[in-house]
Order: structure tokens, then sequence, then C-alpha cells
């Protein structure tokens, strides 16, 4: 009865929950999506420039997440340090991200500063700064951020040389925050040539949602941003990963406490027809303390620490990827051996109806409690509306979820979570004194 009472609560929620867009596309090809959600007196405005690390080319790594850096540190209006100084004077507070396909800055502030916001964007994106001394000083705290989250890490160091194997061709083979040789090497006109591109009106969704009129935001939009000039946007990405015939390993040695495995998995696009079974499926594997892996590996099984996987949005194919840590003592061949027979077996036969609906059930939780903010509405449109290519499918994304079998779940195990699919990448401890 437990499993029927979600279900039917979610339909309810569903209907109730719709979130109610206009959308609208500036003459320079600028897309603003509004949503008025008028509970509090406040408003989340993002910016999503579709360019990420797959934009960039050998020689030029970390580009775009060099620019999230760059666009808080002055233009033509508003100088140095000026953004975040004015953002918090008005209550707001803003902050960014960079991916591999996108670039995404968030801004959330009380009604009455939207204009303000309106203004300061139009500004850094039509005149940014290239002071070289920024610049400089900018680079060398990229570089402090590779040493600190990917050299310095175990975890970032070993999922840098997962994704490096797992990928021979297809620009999601290098890091997003860039090689080292890169970030010490661009060049003036490197960035010139990227921000020119990258940061076109017309490569860009807007998403307001809050405590604003629409009518109001179409104006603001066509006095602070419609006036910025359209370039072209980034060439498209026409190189595509070879299907992986075998499957590949890489070995780290490192100083490390404990040993630490990664698992990569190649997986179709996020607008792919597979891609809402894939949720399903891994969900079913680490979706909680009774999940498969989780039993399997870390209460039964008592081999690991702890278990997850990672499916993220994606513009091109992108991977599945399981991340183990081993307890103290236990050999890492004996958890990498439970894990595979954990996937074999959901390869192997269809999940219950209830393992399949709870698993649903935990999607569709996620799903709302996403939706509960501004932000959380903003950042959800937006990306459906880049890597799904319409926002409007948030709308029907309770529906689709529903649709999924336990058929659907077994055929995309079989399809994408086989041997000759994977990568395989293992953190080997080492004394410090032999890692030098």
């Amino acid at each position: 009865m437990r499993v029927i009472t979600l279900l039917v609560l979610g339909v309810a929620l569903a209907a109730a929950q719709r979130i109610e867009v206009r959308s609208h596309t500036l003459a320079n090809g600028m897309k603003l999506l509004i949503h008025e959600d008028h509970d509090i007196p406040n408003v989340a405005l993002y910016f999503f420039f579709k360019v990420g690390s797959r934009n960039e080319r050998p020689g030029t790594t970390g580009l775009s997440h060099f620019f999230e850096h760059m666009m808080f540190n002055g233009a033509k209006k508003y100088g140095p340090k000026q953004f975040d100084i004015q953002m918090e004077a008005s209550g707001g507070n803003n902050n960014a991200y960079t991916s591999r396909d996108v670039t995404v800055y968030t801004d959330w502030f009380p009604r009455g500063a939207l204009e303000l916001m309106m203004d300061m964007e139009s500004d850094r994106i039509r005149d940014l700064s290239f002071d070289p001394k920024i610049i400089e000083s900018e680079r060398g705290v990229v570089a402090s951020e590779r040493r600190l989250s990917v050299e310095n890490s175990n975890s970032g160091a070993l999922e840098e040389q997962l994704d490096a194997a797992a990928y021979t061709a297809h620009p999601y083979g290098w890091p997003v925050i860039g090689w080292m040789s890169d970030i010490e090497s661009w060049t003036m006109e490197d960035l010139r040539n990227h921000f020119r591109v990258g940061y076109a009106p017309n490569n860009c969704v807007v998403v307001v949602a809050g405590d604003v009129n629409v009518d109001e935001v179409e104006a603001l939009g066509k006095k602070y941003l419609e006036p910025i000039p359209r370039h072209d946007p980034p060439p498209p990405v026409r190189t595509r990963e070879p299907q992986q015939q075998g499957e590949r390993r890489v070995i780290l040695l490192k100083a490390a406490q404990l040993p630490l495995q990664m698992y990569s998995f190649h997986v179709p696009q996020s607008a792919h027809l597979d891609s809402m079974a894939l949720e399903v499926l891994g969900t079913v594997l680490t979706g909680g303390r009774s999940s498969r892996l989780y039993s399997g590996l870390v209460d039964r099984g008592e081999l690991a620490l702890s278990v997850s996987h990672s499916l993220t949005y994606s513009l091109d194919p992108g991977q599945m990827n399981f991340q183990v840590q081993p307890r103290a003592g236990v050999d890492p061949v004996k958890a990498e051996q439970a894990l595979y027979e954990e996937l074999e077996r959901v390869r192997s036969s269809e999940v219950p109806a209830e393992e399949l609906q709870k698993a649903k059930n935990q999607l569709l939780a996620d799903f709302y409690r996403s939706l509960k903010t501004i932000a959380g509405k903003a950042n959800l449109l937006g990306d459906f509306e880049v890597f799904f290519g319409d926002y409007r499918r948030l709308n029907s994304y309770p529906a689709e979820l529903e649709k999924v079998t336990a058929a659907d779940v077994l055929r995309v195990a079989r399809q994408y979570l086989g041997e000759r699919n994977r990568t395989v990448a293992t953190l080997i401890p080492e004394p410090k004194e032999a890692s030098k």
C-alpha cells in the first residue's frame, strides 16, 4: 500500500507543480525564460552560456573555467570587484559554475535590485575587462585551484585519469579546469577569441524566476541585454567518440591511506531516449542504504566504506561512473569483483516491481525538492532548455519517469554496463617517500 500511496501522491504533485513559463527571444538571439513566483520578494537570475570544456582545444583547455573567474573582475561601467560589492549592498548573492558543456552565472537578490542586476550583467557580457595584471593574477588563482582540487586530491587526480582513458577522441577526455601546461600558456588572443564566441548573446539562455512581472522582465531585457551585439557562436563539436571495444585500465600510484576505485561506462547524451531508464538504473544500484551496491558492498559485504554513482547532464554521449572506497585491509580486487557481481545481477533479470517503484519515488522526491526554491526552478529550467532542447520537458518529467519499465532498465543495463564498455581506474596507496 505504501508504494501505491506514494505513486498517487506523485501524480497529484505533478498536476500541482506545473511550472508556467513565458519564453521570449531578443533581437540579438538571447533567449529569456521567465517564471513568476510571488511567494517571497526575491529573484533568481541565471545565465546559461553554452560553452564549456568541450568547446576548447589542445593548448587552450581550461579557458571556459577561467572566464568563470574573470567575469567577476570588472568591465567598462562596473570596475574590479564592483559586481560583488553592488550585489552584496543590495542584499543579494551570486555564484557560478563551469562544466563540460556550459558556464552558468547565478544571481539571487531582492526584487528591487532587478534592474541593477540586468545592468551589471549586460556590462560584463558586452565589455568585460582584459586587464593583463588581473589576467595574470587569476591565472595564478586557477593554477592553485588545480593543484588543490586535482594534484593534491586523491579523487580529483583519479577521476582525471579515468576520463583521459575513457575518451580517446572526444573533448570530454580533458579536464574542465584544464591541463596545467595550458593554464600557464594561454595568450591574450586565446582569451579574446574564446570570450567572443562563448559569450555571444545568441549562445545564451537567461532564466528569471521569482517575484517578477513578465512584461517588466521583457522590457529590461530589451533595454539592457538586447543591445549586446550578436556573434558567431562556438563552432559545432564534430568529433564523436568511437565505440569502445574492450576494457581499459588505469593505475595511479599516490600517497594515500586507502585505495580508491572508479568505473566508467559510456552512455548516450541526456536528450537520448535511454536517459530516463539510466537514471532509474543508477538509483536502483546506489540510491540509499537499501540499494543493491550499498547493500552488497558496504552493508552485508563489509568490503567498502562507501559506494556512489554519477550520471550528469551532457550534450554529447557521456558517462555513468561508479566510485568505491574499499575498507582498510580489504583487497581492492575483492571489492571490484563484488561490484561486478551486482552489476551482473541487474543485467541478468528484471528489477522487481517494488524495487523499481522505490527508485522512481526517490527520483521524483529529489525532483520536487529541487523545485522548492526559485533558484532550483531557475537551474532546472535552464538545464532542460540546454540539455533536452526544451524547457517544457520539465513539466513532463514525472510522467516520463513513470513510463520507465523493468524491461527498459534491464535493456540499458545490458547495453551499457558490459565489460567491453568499461574503463577502470584504481588508486594504489604508496608511502610519501616513494611518491617524490
